[in-house]
Formats: C-alpha cells, structure tokens, sequence
C-alpha cells in the first residue's frame, strides 16, 4: 500500500494526515504552537515553532506505522494565508511572522490607495487592500523597522518556510501568491508595476511554482528528525482555502463551498479570471492547475454561535442549546440577527459595525434566538453567494464543511436560505485532506484533481430546499440587507462607549 501525508498549517496548530491509495485516513496528528500578542491588533508567531511541532507530529505520524516508509510516496501542503516571514540573505529569518488576523496596517493599506490608485490595485491583484493581506505588513515593516528591512532579502508565507525547512528549496505557489497583494492575478506573475510604485525590489518576491509541482525531497537532516524516508517527495501545496476547496471536491462550475468555523467562507470555483466583483469578494489563483476561485468572508459565523452559548448556556453542550430549534419556524417569529460581533468582511468590509438583534418582544424563548443566529450567520453568508449570482455564476450544489456541517437543522437552513441543493461529505478532513490529494495528484495517482476527488470523496447525505421556506428566506433576507446600513451610524456613535 502506497500513502501520502497532508499537512495543514494553521493559526493555532498544525494537522498531519497520513492517507492512503484509497483516500483513507489513516491516522492524524494535530500540534499545538502558540500567538504572540503584545499589544492590541498585534499577531504574531516563531516560524521555528511551525517547524518543530510539525516534526514532533511527523514523529509521532510514524512511531506505529507498520509499513515501509518508502510507501510514502509525497507530502504537501495547507497554510494559513497573507502571514510575512522575512528573510536575509541565508534565508534565516529575520523577525516574528506577521499573521492574516493581524490589523496594524491600516494606514498602509490607506498608502497602497493612495500611491496605486483603488482601480489599479484591483485590476492586478483582483483584491482589495486589506490588513490581513502581505503586502501592507511588507509596508509596515519598511516603514517602522527599516533596520531589519534592509537586511530582507526575501519573503514568503508560512507553509512555504516550512517546506524551505524540508527541503533547502525556496519557492511560493500561486494560489497563496494570489493573497499577497502583490501578484497580478491574470497573468500569474509578480507584478513589477507594484513593486516599483512602493519602493519594493522585485527580487524580494520568491520564484513561483504550481500547487501540484514537485519542489524536491526532504533533506538527509529533516529526514532523519522527522522519521520520513529521503526518498519522499514534496509538493508546493497550497492555500488553506484552496486545499479546502480541493478537500471537498470544488473543481468545477457549479460548485461551491461554504465552510463554518471560527469565521465563514462562501467559495465558488471560477474557470477563468474574467469576472469583475469589484473588490467585493476576494478572487484569488486556485491550487488547482489554471483555475481561479472567488470567496466571500463572514467574520463571525461559528463565532456568534459560540458567543451566544458562552453568554446563556455556558454549562449546555451545543446539541441541547440547539435541540429545539426545529420547533421554531423559518425567519424565528420575527427575530433577526446580524452576526457583526468583531466586524464585517463581505460584502461590508467594516471593522466598527457591531451585531444586533431586532425584533424582539416578549414572546420569544431561548429557542427563537438560538434559531435567529444560525438564520443570521446563513444570511450573511448568502450575501456572499447572491454576490455570486448577480454576476453571473450558477450556484445549484453547495458542499457543507466545519460546524455548519454538524446540525441537520442548519444544514436544512442553508438549504433554505442560499436556494441550492446542500452536500454533506461522509468524511470532512478539510485542507488536510486537500493537501493530501495535491501529493496524490503530483506522485501520479491521478490523471487528474477531479479523478482525485472522485475517488476519495463520497457524500453522507443531501439536502434539498423547501419552497415555502425558501420564500420565506427571501423576503427575510431583503429585510438583514437592509439592517447594516440602518445602523452604521448608530454603530460609530457607539465606539466611544466601548471598553
């Protein structure tokens, strides 16, 4: 039996897959690594950190495997977006990585207006300014630490310094590129235009390859701390969001993902990168050879839910807070909720708009509100996908992943409120499992990503709209879009107040 390893880098921990020829999971390994926060805005790590709780999870991957290590014929890639590692010229780094969660760049983010121009920016990069973004910690660095800048001969984002630490190899793929603000899109390339227009050497932006390329074998060193053979080959890997993607099988119009953690995403794969949002959406380069992808972003989507159970049943599991809400009707008697509790990213990228509730009386229980936050954070995540149909893109599957996934009732819910038929997968491992199947493909198990997905995907369980839901959605949903801009100000006259 053959195996490859995906390994997803997050924000709080790295995840170790160990799959086989037949899309199985063996066995997974998940390694804790710490933030450093020292002041408000403020988020950052050790990329050593990164480094060494991947190889004790290595370590402890293998400690009982009973097969050859030879088997394992590659390992790839998942890595948490936008975060800037620096390096010098011995590619050792030269300062905490600052991560995607990180806003101290506003007024970079205002620079890269100002100098660019808003069209421009967005007809290279198809993105924004933003903080969570490369480019503006790039800036910040310049700006404020201009002593360890000038020895910056190099960046790259965090999976890619782990990879370097693999193999000696230095490169960054396309679709964790695409989140750097700093790639025109279109013509897959550094954009040199952006590099001179904010002082930037070019030869700061690393080599690019595909998510799928083979970029070396692990070194005699990393092999013998990791337990891995010399012989296993490495693949680019790629963005969180496009191994996701790749994970749950989005390789084709039509298909769309909508992943429920922590914050939300509504991903929509796109064939080709003619489409123009307007900076509304993100639109970023997909893992998937060619292909493009576009992503909207609630802020707080599992987050509400768990605010909400921490404030009125902290000593309640989420199955009993959540347990009568299939007795409360579509639209929760009148009860909405808008789930800007740390502010908004799509389509208001507003950092001081705050969440409320409206409609409450007297009559409404526990159970409405728990109903009216699930309906909350599906519309705003709606917001995303009807961004998407206005524009063109047919939207008819929907794969369910993360907490979202969990609730047959929330997943009856998004069924209802996006209109579209919802797919939940019998075995959901994420940007994991994306990262495993770009090995796969690379290590020539697969003509294909999609003959990949095919072959290591299979749905649990779908779920169909109901039609007088759906027109009950709809008419509620006129009603959230129109709450942001019925409280924007209220919201700003409130910041005083705030502790």
């Amino acid at each position: 039996m053959k195996y490859v390893i995906g390994v997803d880098l997050g924000t709080s921990a790295v995840k170790i897959l160990l799959v086989n020829q037949q899309g199985d999971v063996v066995k997974t390994v998940s390694k804790p690594y710490p933030l450093i926060q020292e002041k408000t805005g403020y988020s950052e790590q050790n990329p050593q950190e990164w480094v060494d709780q991947t190889t004790a999870g290595l370590l402890d991957l293998l400690k009982d495997f009973d097969g050859n290590k030879e088997d394992i014929e590659g390992i790839s890639f998942s890595g948490q977006m936008h975060g800037l590692v620096l390096l010098d010229e011995h590619n050792e780094v030269l300062r905490p990585a600052i991560l995607w969660n990180d806003t101290r760049t506003t007024a970079q983010c205002q620079r890269i207006y100002d100098v660019v121009g808003e069209e421009r920016l967005l007809a290279i990069t198809k993105n924004p300014a933003l903080e969570g973004f490369t480019l503006p910690k790039i800036l910040w660095v310049q700006e404020f630490e201009p002593a360890i800048f000038a020895k910056a001969k190099s960046f790259v984002l965090p999976k890619d310094y782990l990879r370097f630490k693999m193999t000696n190899q230095l490169q960054m793929e396309y679709s964790d590129a695409a989140g750097t603000l700093l790639l025109d899109i279109s013509k897959k390339e550094w954009s040199t235009e952006l590099c001179e227009l904010l002082s930037l050497d070019p030869a700061l932006c690393p080599p690019l390859v595909y998510s799928h390329e083979e970029v070396g074998t692990v070194t005699p060193a990393f092999a013998a701390a990791s337990g891995l053979a010399e012989s296993t080959r490495v693949f680019a890997g790629g963005a969180d969001n496009a191994c996701g993607a790749i994970g749950a099988g989005i390789l084709e119009d039509g298909k769309t993902l909508c992943s429920i953690g922590t914050s939300g995403v509504v991903l929509s794969y796109e064939a080709s990168d003619d489409k123009d949002f307007g900076g509304k959406v993100h639109y970023f380069n997909h893992a998937a050879p060619d292909d493009f992808y576009t992503m909207g972003v609630t802020l707080a989507a599992g987050y509400s839910l768990t605010w909400f159970k921490e404030t009125f049943a902290p000593d309640e599991s989420f199955d009993d807070l959540l347990k009568e809400i299939a007795t409360v009707p579509a639209g929760s008697n009148g009860l909405l909720f808008t789930p800007y509790l740390v502010g908004e990213r799509t389509p208001h990228a507003d950092a001081a708009i705050r969440a409320s509730f409206i409609g409450m009386d007297s009559s409404h229980r526990r159970k409405d509100f728990a109903r009216a936050v699930l309906e909350g954070i599906t519309f705003s995540l709606n917001e995303s996908i009807e961004l998407f149909r206005q524009h063109g893109k047919k939207i008819d599957t929907i794969v369910s992943i993360g907490g979202g996934a969990q609730n047959e009732d929330w997943l009856q819910m998004q069924a209802d409120i996006f209109n579209a038929k919802i797919v939940r997968l019998t075995s959901e491992q994420g940007p994991g499992m994306g990262a495993a199947m770009l090995a796969a493909y690379g290590s020539g198990w697969f003509k294909s990503l999609q003959a990949c997905a095919d072959a290591f995907l299979q749905e649990d369980k779908q779920f169909q709209p109901n039609k007088e839901a759906v027109a009950t959605y709809q008419k509620m949903f006129a009603i959230y879009q129109d709450v942001y801009g019925q409280t924007k100000e209220l919201n700003k006259k409130l910041l005083e107040f705030r502790k």
